[in-house]
């Protein structure tokens, strides 16, 4: 079975296996990975943890556990330049740096094997966690309430003042979901690193776990542009224009196919 299979069937279990199926997308990019060795060695961190939360109910220990991890010294990674280890789970394991989505996997990880009440939340730019029922936030790197005000302050501070919070940013996000914003985000770094090949696989990936949309065909159209793959690209413009609604855009589409029309179909 392909690390691709492996992920995918990690999402078809009762309940879904999130973290086995992060590290299966790591494998991936790393021959050398064996996920069962990274989930047994995990047991150890848990201990680690669950022997500096204090005496609460479950329903409490959300935030004293991110708290606990931060103490572990498992932080944002505060490099200038974001690379693909800070979201490939098994190096935020190795150096306890890592993207908030990264670090919110391996706290949800710790939080299920504790019986911890802990979701996912897809917020904008920075991913974040919630007790389910709460009125507030946590802060995957370190465990910082965000009420609304935070919240709406945080958005501004990604996506500009004129964007209005709304209960769209704040939606819990399944294991699929999550798995693909650590494959866009992948995608991403891996094509701003010059590794279109790498970039591929996360892009391909983005597109079997959730419905496709037209920034991930024209992403994935992008990267075979880069791989100088017409046939790919023209596939991925075509479905793009059938999602596309902006005149303005459906032209620029449509002239970018015209221009593959005498392009040789070879891959």
């Amino acid at each position: 079975m392909s690390p691709r299979q492996a992920c995918l069937q990690c999402l078809q279990r009762d309940p879904p296996a999130l973290f086995e199926a992060a590290l299966w997308i790591a494998a991936e990019h790393d021959e050398q990975l064996q996920p069962a060795n990274l989930l047994a060695d995990l047991h150890a961190l848990q201990l680690q943890v669950s022997a500096g939360l204090p005496a609460l109910p479950a329903r409490e220990l959300a935030q004293p556990l991110l708290r606990r991890l931060a103490e572990l010294d498992y932080q944002e990674d505060d490099e200038s330049v974001t690379r693909p280890r800070h979201a490939l789970l098994h190096e935020v394991l190795r150096r306890r740096r890592g993207q908030p989505l990264s670090l919110a996997l391996i706290a949800l990880e710790l939080a299920r094997r504790l019986d911890i009440p802990l979701q996912g939340v897809n917020f904008p730019g920075h991913f974040m966690l919630r007790v389910p029922g709460a009125d507030h936030l946590l802060d995957p790197c370190g465990g910082r309430r965000l009420y609304t005000r935070d919240c709406r302050e945080q958005l501004y501070r990604q996506q500009g003042a004129g964007v209005e919070l709304s209960a769209v940013h704040l939606q819990t996000a399944d294991a699929a979901a999550m798995l693909q914003r650590l494959s866009r985000n992948l995608r991403q770094l891996h094509l701003q690193h010059d590794d279109p090949m790498a970039a591929l696989k996360d892009a391909e990936r983005v597109l079997q776990l959730g419905p496709p949309n037209l920034a991930d065909h024209l992403a994935r159209a992008d990267v075979y542009q880069q791989l100088d793959c017409p046939q790919g690209e023209r596939y991925d413009l075509e479905r793009a224009l059938l999602f596309c609604e902006e005149e303005g855009l459906r032209l620029q589409l449509s002239q970018r196919l015209r221009n593959l029309q005498r392009a040789p179909a070879v891959h």
